[in-house]
């Protein structure tokens, strides 16, 4: 079972930058397709940004190209979601996500998650 777990959420203000972490266990990235998500209160899970399974290219949100930049060290096992620029638009819980989906772009496409960061945007 593929195991997921967030951290680096946090209070900061517009503008800001953050650094939000996946570890990810019991999977190898070759296997998966890894996305971020986020979900702002009374709204739906929305896709972030995520890595296509095969070749690993990345692709984005329209909401946030030029901001959000994922990563991945497949040494520590570890994806990162860096931002930048931050807005009060993007607050909201951070999901790490991993599917054997070729891509993900939607939550029903996503076969784990993790259990979320808060990120928090003040004005």
């Amino acid at each position: 079972q593929v195991q997921l777990v967030e951290s680096g959420g946090g209070l900061v203000q517009a503008g800001d930058s953050l650094r939000l972490s996946c570890a990810v266990s019991g999977a190898t990235f070759s296997r998966y397709a890894m996305a971020w998500f986020r979900q702002a209160p009374e709204k739906e899970r929305e896709f972030v940004a995520a890595f296509r399974r095969i070749g690993g290219s990345t692709y984005y949100a329209d909401s946030v190209k030029g901001r959000f930049t994922i990563s991945r060290d497949n040494a520590k096992n570890m994806v990162y979601l860096q931002i930048h620029s931050l807005k009060p638009e993007d607050t909201a819980v951070y999901y790490c996500a991993a599917s054997q989906a070729y891509a993900v772009i939607t939550s029903a496409l996503v076969d784990n998650w993790g259990q979320g960061t808060q990120v928090t945007v003040s004005s």
